[in-house]
């Protein structure tokens, strides 16, 4: 740049007037800021005191000034603050004085927005400078509070008080005495004021007034008014405004625990914001530190119990309870970890006794469940999840099983058993913390294992419940247990069956048989997740149980009967879980049980004595064993589809239909409860015995619509659909649906109490469903079909709260609308159906009886409306609406809101559903005008409600049915909505339009909604300049939705709506705290700014990479995006980073991407978790897209932030997909540098690791692992493993890491990095290389495999695997020869031998088996003696798997049968490694040797077991067999995968056996031992196939013919697997084992057409393998049949040559090269193979057809030497292919001799065409064709035999040509001077073809040497020429020792003068030409020794000059002139001497 200097732009006062003028003023502003700076300082103080002087004037000028709204003087506040910072602050008290002037102006009201914005500069600029200008503080307090006090603008109060915050965070010390008392009194006032902003205010000047280290003491007295106060604004507090109170009650509550002097009072006593329990004491002045006691204000327990007194009072409303619960997160928040982990046990006892159990928290079963959740929230979401270490996890376990599980039942008198609802709350927390921890460490498993089955029996249903879920967690993280537990619990369920009959046995029996029968069934459940664990005879005993019980409950009385039967249904239940292939033997069996469960009605159940003629216990079991049965069914449905045959679903609707009908018999029947049973609904007994006979029906009922649901309805008649949908409607929509006191309802309905559906807390709620459908978030619910789970508040889960709040409080702000509140012990089945996901596994939990009948009414309607015709649907649709219309709700004000809802929800739903599955039917039915005139009325009713739910599902329905309908609809209903617009004031009228105008939309889509875009988009304009929250908020809403759904032809709008945007930014209305009263308390919950990034966020998408054309348009979005980044609100920053994410996907240059990674980094670190998650995401994209940038700007540090962050708190999404796309992309250039982060990570122990060696206390491991313990030990500080722990997750995820190093270096191709030879031949050095660090890497396995966490060991062995195959051949650094490895076998032995130990699962002990096989096998110890036990483990296991029966490997104890089995199939895998590996590696053949009669039979048994269980039939099963007799069907699909894995490695071994012939392989085949008939094995002429040929034909038919289609992909396992099956192949096609079988037609022919179809599609690899195979195949199946014709059409022959053809063409052609291209290597050898192929068909033929197939072949190798298509040389390498076809003899007979000459011709001739061809063209394939030619020609002429006849012309033009291409000198001249010397070598055989050759090449060499003479004089010879000048030389030596001796003087006077053309009298300088002169010497000298005499003769006839030049030469190269030798190149003196 130049050197004048740099200024800030004037500001043109000319632009303000104009329209534009705030955009002028915005964009004039953001350039100042940015230029302020960078400008240099020098630059920037001339121009200071005019632009402070602009800014000012920017702030209090009037018009025609815009007014400074709140962009605007954000913007002037941190200008003048980046002024004072980089400038002098003279000036600051002028520009202070000046705004306080504005601000102290109490006279002139009017001017509001000013005084905002002076209060706001005022604010920045003292939160800044505040320590500098002390002085102003009087001034500033008293005019705030008079602000605050006399002001009607709750902005402007607002601002004040923020101006006021911010001062004191700087200058608190200058504020006077009396003004701080005043400051209190009137905060601690505000607190309660009627504006929220205000109370959001307060709050925070309180927090600063206690926060700083000169801040007011807090009294005891003050913090409970503080807190009053607090409580008391909650009832009418908003989201904000309660967040801002719990900010201030948590600071001030943890600021009592700070630790403060105690006895000398006068001092000031210190406090300091976010303490945690480290650093408490660090703020003591030192002089009174010394003489003083110092201890916290309050204890921990009295801190807390300052929230539960207000928690517990009795008018404390429902929100007020929960916002307490806000104040208590705040708090632990501040806290801090340390703290919480210190107090755990205080903390769970404060929950459990002040606030569970109060009386008031269990008055009513709402209430118990809604304290449920709250304390579950804080211990579950926030303590287990984010704050707790694993080593506090485990301690916090053991804790919460000691003080509460263990202590039921209370054994010794005078204690007490915790109450049930204390124990359900442990017990959901132990289960969180099981799934968190994984394996739980010993004392863990100890100290739960007993508790937890004894709470089966407790007396409390949901005890009972919670504890089968806790109890299922604990298996399933620790499935060790499974077995064991699962044994006793059916132990105790027996025996509680037993004693039930026994009439003494007291109560409690009958709900302990239910316990265990529940917890049982949770176990079962997980059988399927963990199938090696758990034998199969249990699940079978189980059903066994069941049966039996169900079959002699009906000789009991009711009481018992009712207890057997629910007992049994439910463990059928879970059974259900282990799918089809265990159901499917029992199916028969089960459907007549539930027929006997559900009988036809009969006449006792409907007739008019029937209600009479039961006692009321006899209809609860009647209806309580459908209930159960039915149960059975659904689980049955759910995980069996594929048994539900049409027949099955035929019985099962009829049985539901029966089920149905009985229900409502007896609503008809109107039965009584008994008198003492008789409880209000809502307040049902919390104990399921305790249910009324109402409930029971609906739980009946529930279930029968779960089961239709799920049983589909393609099976159910007409009719009964019809009768199934009016039932639904009756249930959900009709006033007698109602299950509560109707008479109540009408007294609260006149009365007018009724305050809203969603604030009740009955749990009942009217009847309204508890699914509900939220909209808080732009278009979340589009297409969400997971049935209406989001709840309202947070949007549809998915993405995220719309307010991008913390979920922690999004979850508890969710119950403030929750009236139904679901829990497990609602429906055991839940149990039985929790869903899995990756990680973990949610319980779900459904809502009480009445509600889920509503539920599930809703989701059958829903399902089944979209598949009736349009007459039904009409008519369920008018009577939906009839009865929302029905005049009895007038009575009941809540009923009628409750169904209105469902009525809405229902129809959204069904839209959802048939818009989803059935969108062509949907399109006639709800599409047509009849219905949409029904609905619309109906939905306008509900758009214009002001009820969220209502709002959200009338909007999505009505963009539905615009989607369904044509466009009449469309209009009409745009045109509907803006009339509503027009005339309806009502502000939620209005945001319902605007939300539905969105909906259409984004649901019709921009094609066909086009025409609308512009009314749309005018409305929404006009709309969101509305002041009313409501309004804007949803108007806004809906336009970010229209901008998505339109897109492009959005673009014409972009600028008017960024207008639009700023103006929203500027208005004071759409500020939060902005607007009249009203409107500021309701826009806290709708905030304007968050929504308005997503409309820019839209824009930035519609304008795509065009944002870079138009610079006013970007500058104004980046500015608008840079604001709102900055604002405090982190809703509104986290959508201004998706903002920015898009941003920079399509204008990254203009972005500041250093500074954003900065910001980033910063938000990393911050407590607040939105913008920590957004952060990451952003970072993710930076990553992604440029990693290596990345690592400049974050570096290393980044990484391990981000690791460290992993750590902290793992519920943090997204960090590990940052780690890996930045490992992906740069591990490749310093993997040394991961390694070293992902060894800080392994170098720590997990915490379950230090509590399972605490227990033990036995570290004895063997030498070797002490050894590398040791050495681990020294790396950490003090000896001894260091303490610092990391989360077993994070340490997972370092060994993923390793394990994503090592394939990438591997795959990498970067050899150095595996190899120290080739790293130095690069100069590379070592350091940072991979095998520079195998030890390291060696040593993190070992400490993974001695972890205690299974998945940490498992992906240790992966490390080690990885290790050992990338580095078996490296050789070592210090010793080439030596092997890297060799060094590392100790480590490697001691980090597999812990897999082998006591605690080791299946999948561990395999893995171990595995690399156990890739280390013996990789070849560093070849020696057998010295593989200690690594080749030992290998050995026990095969010695294990010969015998049937259970494994039991190393020190684990006996494996359950799948785990043997799957053991099984790992060990002979992994011998069939080393076997195959044997071919390759010698030494193997002594390690498998031994064992070869063993193995084969068991390898080809496996084979067969895997075939079986493809094929699903019961094979015969001998001893022999892999798979235990035990197995019975449930075994397949958890051994398949296994199976599958391993059978292509296993197939591989078989046929490397078959083929050395191997007795065994032969004999196991056959079924037989080797021992039996020895002499009989080998046949070759056996007719029978091999008792198993069939098996594996099939199998390998059956891999060869899946999908080649994708060949072209190179799937690796695949490809092992088609290469194992061809290999096997070519040994099963021998009749030794396929007899006659594979010719047999039908076979033959399948098999035939199969290897064409893979002589067509495969690629070159696998073809090889094929013609190898083929030509076995023909020459073996040949041999069987002598006599006919061989190539006879069918015959094997004819397919096998025509299949090579093929072949060939296809890899010579250039159209298909592409196709199947694969590797040259492999197209070169296929080439040759088929060649061979050839040649061994025509070696077996002896009739004049073998020419033919020559003849073939030599055509097909023709096109390759035409080729020109690609540069790919495939001659040269395949020309020894050719010599074996033309070697090949011909027979003796005369007419065939001559076909072969004719053959020979016309192949040399074609050749010779070719080179001619190529005449006067150049380039590189001209000059391979000319190559491959000449050298094809002399091959021709070289091997034929002398009889053969060829031309004159042809011998004479090849000799001419070769002659021509030698005199070229070009690099053709090589190759002739090479096929020149063959044939003048090959002359010397006596074929007079060769001779004649040789005479016709001698011209030719003598033209070349004396073209080249001259190059060698003046030294510009290349080396090519020079090597052919050695060859010229080479034929020369060669005929002169084929010639007689009186020929060779004529010889040599010929060849002398040729040579002396190359010798000069001085040797010349250039390397190559004396190389070649010292070369011609040393020939000249070889031809005066080898024929002296006739040397002498021709030297005597040369001219004078050239013998003496010869004579001087030969003298120097003798050695008699010395003086030149120092002049010759080094090399040559060296040769000289030794000449």
């Amino acid at each position: 740049m130049s050197n004048e200097p740099q200024t800030i732009e004037d500001f043109n006062e000319s632009e303000i007037s104009g329209e534009n003028g705030e955009v002028y003023v915005f964009q004039w502003l953001s350039a100042t800021e940015r230029k302020l700076e960078v400008i240099p300082i020098s630059d920037l103080k001339p121009q200071q005191a005019e632009l402070e002087k602009t800014l000012v004037k920017i702030i209090s000028a009037p018009e025609p000034y815009p007014p400074p709204g709140r962009a605007i003087r954000n913007l002037v506040g941190r200008s003048l603050v980046s002024i004072y910072t980089r400038c002098e602050t003279r000036t600051l008290f002028d520009t202070l004085q000046a705004f306080l002037r504005i601000v102290g102006d109490f006279k002139t009201n009017e001017r509001d927005l000013v005084k905002i914005a002076a209060f706001s500069c005022i604010g920045d600029l003292m939160g800044v400078f505040g320590s500098q200008v002390m002085s102003f503080m009087a001034e500033i307090s008293s005019v705030t509070i008079k602000t605050y006090r006399s002001s009607s603008s709750s902005l402007l109060r607002y601002q004040a008080l923020m101006a006021l915050y911010k001062a004191l965070t700087t200058a608190k010390r200058a504020v006077p005495d009396p003004s701080s008392r005043d400051i209190l009194k009137q905060m601690k006032s505000a607190l309660t004021d009627k504006t929220l902003p205000v109370q959001r205010a307060a709050a925070q000047v309180l927090t600063a007034m206690y926060s700083s280290n000169d801040s007011s003491v807090l009294t005891i007295n003050e913090l409970d008014s503080i807190i009053t106060q607090s409580v008391k604004s909650l009832e009418g507090a908003d989201q904000a405004t309660r967040h801002a109170h719990a900010q201030l009650i948590g600071h001030i509550l943890a600021s009592t625990q700070i630790e403060r002097a105690v006895p000398a009072p006068e001092t000031t006593q210190k406090s300091k914001k976010d303490v945690s329990a480290g650093d408490q004491d660090d703020n003591l002045s030192s002089s009174n530190a010394a003489a003083e006691v110092t201890k916290p204000m309050l204890t921990p327990a009295e801190m807390l119990v300052h929230l539960s007194t207000h928690f517990n009072k009795a008018n404390a409303s429902r929100k007020t309870r929960i916002g307490i619960f806000d104040f208590y997160t705040a708090m632990f928040s501040k806290l801090g970890a340390a703290f919480i982990e210190t107090n755990f046990s205080l903390i769970v006892a404060h929950l459990l006794t002040d606030i569970v159990s109060t009386p008031r928290s269990s008055s009513s079963r709402y209430e118990t469940l809604l304290v449920r959740s709250l304390v579950g929230i804080l211990l579950r979401d926030l303590i287990g999840v984010r704050m707790l270490s694993e080593q506090a996890q485990i301690s916090a376990i053991q804790e919460l099983a000691g003080a509460y599980l263990k202590r039921w039942p209370a054994m010794m008198p005078g204690q007490s058993a915790p109450t049930p609802n204390v124990l359900v709350i442990v017990l959901r927390e132990v289960a969180g913390l099981l799934q968190q921890l994984g394996n739980a460490p010993p004392p863990v498993q100890n100290a739960l294992q007993e508790p937890l089955v004894t709470l089966l029996s407790h007396p409390s249903h949901t005890v009972r419940v919670t504890a089968s879920w806790t109890l299922r967690c604990f298996c399933y993280s620790t499935p060790l247990r499974l077995p064991k537990t699962i044994l006793t619990v059916i132990d105790k369920l027996q025996r509680d069956l037993s004693s039930i009959l026994i009439p003494s046995s007291g109560p409690d029996i009958f709900l302990r048989a239910l316990g265990h029968a529940y917890g049982l069934a949770a176990l079962v459940s997980i059988i399927p997740r963990r199938p090696l664990y758990v034998s199969y005879d249990v699940s079978a005993k189980v059903l066994d149980l069941a049966t039996q019980l169900l079959k002699r409950a009906g000789e009991h009385e009711v009481k018992v009967a009712g207890v057997e039967v629910e007992v049994a249904w439910t463990l059928i239940a879970a059974l259900m879980a282990l799918g089809p292939n265990f159901v499917r033997p029992h199916l028969p069996q089960l459907l007549v049980l539930w027929r006997n469960a559900l009988p036809k009605p009969t006449s006792k159940d409907s007739g008019p004595g029937a209600a009479a003629g039961r006692g009321s216990a006899e209809w609860v079991f009647l209806l309580h064993v459908r209930e159960t049965a039915l149960g059975a069914v659904l689980c049955f449905l759910k995980n069996n589809a594929a048994l539900i045959t049409l027949d099955v679903a035929r019985r099962i609707s009829s049985l539901l239909s029966n089920a149905l009908s009985f229900a409502n018999n007896f609503v008809s029947l109107n039965v009584e409860d008994p008198m003492d049973m008789q409880l209000p609904s809502g307040a049902a007994a919390p104990g399921r015995r305790g249910l009324g006979m109402r409930d029971r029906e609906a739980l009946l009922r529930r279930r029968v619509q779960q089961c239709f649901t799920s049983l589909g309805f393609g099976s159910i008649p007409n009719q009964t659909q019809i009768v199934l949908l009016q039932g639904a409607v009756a249930l959900f929509a009709s006033p007698d649906g109602y299950a509560g006191s109707s008479v109540q309802a009408a007294i609260a309905s006149s009365a007018g109490t009724f305050a809203g559906l969603w604030t009740a807390a009955d749990g009942y709620a009217y009847g309204v469903a508890s699914g509900e459908i939220g909209d808080m978030n732009g278009g979340a619910s589009v297409g969400d079909s997971q049935s209406i789970s989001g709840e309202v508040g947070t949007g549809q889960g998915v993405r995220g709260d719309y307010l991008n709040r913390d979920t922690v409080e999004v979850a508890l702000d969710a119950l403030n609308r929750r009236p139904i509140i679901g829990a497990c012990e609602h429906d055991p089945l839940s149990l039985c159906q929790a869903t899995f996901s990756d990680t973990d596994y949610i319980l779900s939990e459904p809502p009480p009886p009445a509600t889920s009948v509503v539920d599930t009414a809703i989701e059958l309607f829903s399902h089944l409306l979209p598949l009736q015709d349009l007459q039904s649907t009409a008519k369920i649709i008018a009577q939906l609406l009839d009865s929302v219309r029905s005049p009895k709700l007038e009575k009941n004000t809540g009923r009628k809101a409750a169904v209105f809802v469902n009525a809405t929800v229902a129809i959204v739903m069904a839209l959802r559903y048939g818009g989803m599955t059935q969108f062509r039917q949907a399109r006639e039915t709800f599409g047509s005008s009849q219905i949409t005139g029904l609905l619309s009325p109906f939905l306008m009713d509900g758009l214009v409600d002001g009820d969220l739910v209502l709002r959200s599902a009338a909007s999505e329905s009505i963009g539905r049915l615009a989607s369904l309908s044509g466009t009449n609809y469309l209009t009409s209903q745009i045109k509907d909505l803006v009339d509503q617009v027009v005339n309806n004031r009502n502000p939620n009228g209005r945001a319902g339009c605007a939300l539905a105008f969105g909906s259409i939309y984004s649901y019709v889509g921009g094609l066909a909604a086009g025409p609308l875009l512009k009314t749309t988009v005018n409305v929404l304009m006009s709309l969101i300049n509305d002041p009313h929250p409501v309004v804007h908020f949803w108007a806004l809403n809906a336009l970010a939705r229209v901008i998505d759904a339109a897109s492009l032809a959005y673009a014409p709008f972009v600028s008017s709506t960024l207008g639009i945007l700023l103006k929203v930014y500027l208005t004071e209305s759409h500020e939060r705290e902005g607007g009249t009263l009203g409107n500021a308390n309701i826009s806290g919950d709708l905030p304007a700014y968050p929504i308005v990034c997503q409309v820019i966020d839209a824009v930035i998408t519609v304008l795509g990479p065009d944002i870079q054309e138009s610079a006013r348009t970007r500058a104004l979005v980046q500015s608008l995006m840079h604001e709102f980044s900055l604002e405090d609100d982190e809703g509104i920053c986290v959508e201004a980073i998706k903002c920015v994410q898009h941003f920079l996907m399509f204008a990254p240059e203009h972005a500041n991407i250093p500074e954003l990674v900065k910001r980033f980094r910063g938000h990393l670190a911050s407590s607040r978790r939105q913008l920590k998650l957004a952060s990451i995401n952003a970072l993710y994209q930076l990553v992604q897209k440029d990693a290596l940038s990345m690592s400049k700007l974050g570096g290393d540090q980044l990484v391990e932030d981000l690791f460290g962050m992993l750590d902290d708190d793992s519920s943090v999404q997204g960090v590990r997909n940052v780690i890996s796309s930045w490992l992906q992309q740069t591990v490749i250039y310093n993997p040394s540098a991961w390694i070293d982060l992902c060894q800080r990570i392994m170098a720590r122990t997990t915490a379950s690791q230090q509590v399972a060696d605490a227990a033990t206390r036995q570290n004895l491991r063997d030498d070797e692992g002490e050894s590398l313990n040791a050495g681990l030990s020294q790396d950490s500080k003090a000896g001894g493993r260091s303490r610092l722990t990391s989360r077993w997750r994070t340490q997972l995820f370092a060994l993923q890491c390793l394990h994503e190093i090592c394939v990438i270096v591997a795959n990498s191709g970067r050899r150095e990095h595996l190899d120290a030879i080739v790293a130095r031949a690069q100069g590379i050095p070592s350091a940072g290389l991979l095998f520079s660090r195998v030890s390291d890497l060696i040593k993190m396995a070992f400490t993974a495999s001695t972890a205690y966490v299974t998945e940490i060991r498992l992906a240790g062995l992966v490390v080690l695997r990885d290790v050992i195959e990338m580095f078996a051949t490296s050789p070592d650094p210090a010793y080439d020869d030596a092997l890297l490895l060799e060094q590392h076998q100790a480590p490697i032995t001691a980090a597999l031998t812990p897999a082998f130990s006591s605690d080791s699962t299946p999948e561990i002990l395999a893995s171990a088996v595995h690399a156990c096989a890739v280390f013996v096998g990789c070849g560093v110890v070849k020696d057998i003696s010295r593989m200690g036990r690594i080749l030992k483990l290998l050995i026990t296991a095969l010695e294990q798997s010969k015998d049937s029966g259970m494994l039991s490997l190393g020190e684990a104890g006996e494996l359950s049968p799948n785990a043997s089995a799957m053991l099984r199939i790992s060990t002979l895998s992994a011998w069939a490694q080393l076997q195959v590996a044997s071919v390759q590696q010698n030494y193997l053949e002594k390690v498998v040797k031994p064992y070869r009669a063993t193995l084969s039979p068991l390898w080809i048994a496996s084979l067969r077991d895997y075939a079986s269980i493809r094929i699903d039939s019961e094979f015969l099963h001998d001893t022999s067999s892999v798979v235990d007799s035990s197995y019975s069907s449930l075994g397949k699909e958890v051994l398949l995968p296994y199976y599958a894995n391993s059978w292509a490695i296993i197939l591989q071994a078989v046929a490397t056996e078959m083929q050395v012939g191997e007795p065994h392989i032969l004999a196991a085949m056959d079924g037989k031992e080797v021992g039996e008939e020895q002499k009989g094995l080998i046949s070759l002429d056996r007719k029978e196939p091999t008792a198993y040929f069939y098996v594996i034909f099939g199998l390998v038919y059956e891999a060869l013919s899946t999908s080649s289609a994708d060949s072209s992909s190179t799937n690796l396992t695949r490809q092992t697997a088609v290469t194992s099956s061809l290999q096997a192949l070519k040994c099963l096609v021998r009749p030794a084992y396929s007899g006659t079988a594979i010719m047999e037609p039908t076979i033959f022919e399948e098999f035939i057409s199969l290897c064409y179809r893979m002589g067509l599609t495969e690629a070159a690899g696998i073809q090889i393998h094929l013609v190898e195979m083929l030509s076995v195949f023909a020459a073996s199946q040949t041999s069987a049949e002598a006599g006919t014709d061989l190539l006879s059409l069918t015959s094997p022959t004819a397919h096998c040559l025509r299949i090579c053809a093929h072949i060939m063409k296809q890899t010579t052609s250039s159209t298909r090269a592409s196709a199947t291209q694969g590797q040259l290597a492999d197209r070169v050898t296929l080439i040759s193979t088929c060649l061979s192929t050839f040649v061994s068909i025509a070696a077996a033929i002896s009739t004049p057809q073998k020419e033919d197939v020559r003849g073939i072949a030599i055509l097909l190798y023709t096109d390759l030497l035409k080729d020109e298509s690609s540069e790919i040389d495939l001659v040269s390498p395949t020309l020894p292919a050719l010599k074996m076809l033309l070697d090949l003899p011909p027979s003796h007979r005369p007419e065939e001799r001559e076909r072969y000459s004719r053959l020979i011709h016309a192949l040399l001739s074609q050749c010779l065409m070719n080179i001619d061809s190529m005449r006067g063209r150049s380039g590189v394939i001209s000059t391979k064709k000319i190559k491959n030619n000449m050298l094809a020609a002399v091959l021709v002429l070289t091997v034929i035999p002398s009889w053969v006849k060829v031309g004159r012309a042809a011998v004479e033009h090849a000799c001419y040509l070769i002659s021509q291409k030698l005199s070229d000198v070009d690099e053709t001249s090589l190759t002739a001077a090479h096929c020149a010397k063959t044939l003048v070598l090959s002359s010397s055989s006596g074929s007079p073809i060769l001779r004649q050759c040789a005479r016709l090449l001698i011209p030719g060499f003598i033209e070349f040497i004396a073209k080249v003479a001259p190059l060698i004089h003046d030294g510009s010879v290349s080396e090519a020429q020079g090597a052919a000048i050695g060859e010229v030389w080479k034929a020369f030596a060669a005929l002169l020792t084929a010639t007689v001796e009186e020929h060779r003087p004529r010889l040599l006077g010929v060849f002398l003068p040729t040579i002396s053309l190359l010798l000069g009298s001085t040797v010349p300088t250039q390397a190559a030409a004396a190389s070649i002169t010292l070369q011609t010497v040393t020939q000249l000298l070889s031809f005066a020794t080898s024929s002296p005499a006739a040397f002498k003769e021709a030297a005597g006839k040369m001219d004078a000059p050239t013998r003496e030049l010869l004579e001087v030469c030969i003298r120097r190269a003798v050695g008699s002139i010395p003086t030149v030798a120092g002049q010759v190149a080094s090399k040559p003196q060296i040769s000289l001497r030794s000449f």
